[in-house]
């Protein structure tokens, strides 16, 4: 390491201790990288490292975590999406890089784009009036990400001007904005609970996700649409002689599980001193001993109900099922709107959404059942394709709502035509986003 001149002996010994070390080792296990991190501790560290991992879309197949005194150490296998060792030498080196500076935490920034945050009661046809209100105000959808929960909606939505080609500065069009998709989030039934806000500063957008369905307390409600009977199982006991809380949840395995799990524990101010996360097939199992920041355990039945139930949440809200479409298309002002209104003329509800644009091109990815909640008559979605051009809107993936109805009906049609994105691309997606490769292809 070099070191500025100005830099003396203590100073050195400082950054020394506080920077995390990071071992990643491709020979100890066959089937999986392994990947360590030894670090001071402070609030939130875990979190960090495990987004690091998650923003790659990088399966963590076991997990061991220990966080006691001042010091911090994990030890994470993972795999990509194929259940593959991580090999390509940049995704290696970033992750050496990223983990390396956790210690340091992550500060909002401005990417010049404005940032709507909206959250209110879902319904059919909501995102077609949303974004139609966008394209009208002559606002360009760079990015969003759309999630909904229990009936509630939460979106970020990362807009610029359509003329200026720049965030939005002008006041006097913010207020427009706020004014219209407030009307729109109210509906006839949300008067109270619709929310939106406009700012400049880019956060992680599904952190932030998790932040604004927790403060709309969706965990509280009683969901309209059950889409699964796959429920994750929660259960919260203290161990009264080590003054810990134990925290287990039994779920469906997937991407990005434990980066859910944690950032509730996190935001709820819940520390993470040691956990356990093994995975067995399609299933998952996670266990966590936490304390207060004060260090004290979970002190009332109250308290326990709520932490189960805000688990339950933040497994639920990303696991939205349906059929998965995926747009791919040449970026033009009023695209999504467009889009939208097709999904709702045809009796589509959108329960999940993924929206970037990278160059001139739109790649969106929407999860669709119907008005009801259950999976979309095939024809339909034929309906809607030939509408917007085989080519641009391909069924990626099924995910059906009956699981005894999907073993069936996999053995019958079987989804093997179903085209899914190899981690090289989604990987190489992601490093092109942060910055660090200059073409995604």
């Amino acid at each position: 390491m070099e070191w500025p001149t100005c830099t003396d002996e203590y100073e050195k010994l400082v950054i020394r201790m506080s920077t995390p070390r990071v071992v990643i080792d491709n020979a100890v296990f066959s089937s999986a990288t392994l990947i360590k991190v030894d670090s001071a501790r402070r609030h939130g560290i875990l979190l960090d490292a495990v987004q690091v991992l998650t923003d790659l879309n990088l399966s963590i197949k076991k997990a061991y975590i220990s966080a006691d005194g001042k010091w911090f150490m994990d030890v994470f296998h993972v795999t990509d999406q194929n259940g593959n060792k991580i090999t390509d030498e940049s995704v290696l080196k970033y992750i050496e890089q990223s983990l390396g500076n956790i210690h340091y935490g992550r500060t909002n920034r401005s990417n010049g784009l404005t940032v709507l945050e909206l959250t209110g009661a879902d319904r059919v046809g909501l995102l077609s009036e949303v974004f139609a209100v966008l394209a009208d105000l002559q606002c360009d959808v760079v990015e969003a990400k759309v999630w909904t929960h229990n009936g509630r909606i939460a979106s970020l939505i990362y807009v610029k001007d359509c003329n200026s080609g720049s965030s939005i500065e002008d006041s006097q069009k913010i207020n427009k904005i706020e004014l219209r998709l407030r009307n729109v989030l109210k509906g006839d039934n949300d008067i109270r609970s619709a929310k939106i806000s406009v700012s400049m500063a880019v956060m992680h957008t599904e952190r932030r996700l998790h932040q604004m369905m927790f403060a709309d307390r969706d965990y509280e409600r009683t969901p309209i649409l059950k889409f699964t009977s796959d429920n994750p199982l929660v259960t919260v006991q203290n161990w009264t002689g080590r003054g810990y809380s134990v925290v287990n949840v039994q779920c469906k395995d997937r991407i990005k599980l434990l980066f859910d799990v944690v950032c509730n524990l996190t935001d709820m101010e819940y520390v993470v001193f040691h956990a356990t996360i093994n995975t067995d097939g399609d299933r998952a199992y996670l266990e966590f001993y936490i304390r207060h920041k004060d260090g004290t355990p979970i002190s009332s039945e109250p308290e326990r109900q709520r932490v189960i139930q805000c688990l339950k949440a933040a497994v639920e809200r990303r696991a939205s099922e349906g059929v998965q479409l995926e747009l791919c298309t040449e970026d033009r002002q009023g695209l999504l709107a467009e889009v939208m209104r097709t999904f709702r003329e045809n009796g589509l509800n959108v329960t999940r959404a993924e929206i970037s644009t990278i160059g001139n091109m739109a790649t969106n990815v929407f999860y669709v059942t119907d008005a009801i909640g259950n999976l979309v008559d095939p024809k339909i979605i034929e309906s809607v394709r030939q509408k917007i051009g085989l080519s641009n809107l391909e069924v990626k993936e099924l995910q059906l709502i009956d699981h005894q109805q999907a073993e069936g009906e996999n053995q019958a049609v079987g989804i093997g035509g179903a085209v899914l994105l190899s981690i090289g691309s989604l990987v190489r997606r992601n490093l092109y986003h942060l910055g660090l490769i200059k073409s995604c292809s």
